[in-house]
């Protein structure tokens, strides 16, 4: 999976664990992920939740076969944070033939949770 050119890369996400049951990424706070205020912003805590739960969503199919989607997200804001990085987890709660749906936590440096969110993936069968 080739992520130079997509959000991941400019946000400054950095995948540090990419398995079928389990997808750990980092993202710094800095000027790239955080709102007017000076603070993370919400936007790029869900764009972290999806982009792990869709990493972990493609590695549970056949990607010649399949393509995977985020259909819905949710995700409640616990925590501000100025500075440093957060890392998102994913872990599978449903992996079923046309839907998934996956938990994320968003902590910090030191596992304070910052956010935490749920995931839909639609899992869709390519026309032949």
């Amino acid at each position: 999976m080739d992520l130079s050119k997509t959000l991941v890369n400019a946000l400054g996400m950095e995948v540090i664990e990419a398995t079928k049951d389990c997808v750990k990424i980092t993202m710094p706070v800095d000027e790239r992920t955080k709102q007017p205020m000076g603070f993370l912003h919400g936007g790029a805590s869900v764009a972290l939740a999806e982009t792990a739960a869709s990493i972990g969503g493609a590695l549970n199919v056949n990607l010649e076969t399949h393509n995977v989607f985020g259909i819905e997200i949710n995700a409640n804001h616990i925590k501000s944070k100025r500075e440093g990085f957060v890392t998102g987890t994913a872990l599978p709660v449903h992996k079923g033939r046309t839907t998934m749906v996956w938990e994320i936590k968003v902590t910090d440096e030191n596992e304070e949770l910052i956010c935490i969110s749920r995931c839909t993936i639609g899992v869709v069968e390519m026309k032949k």
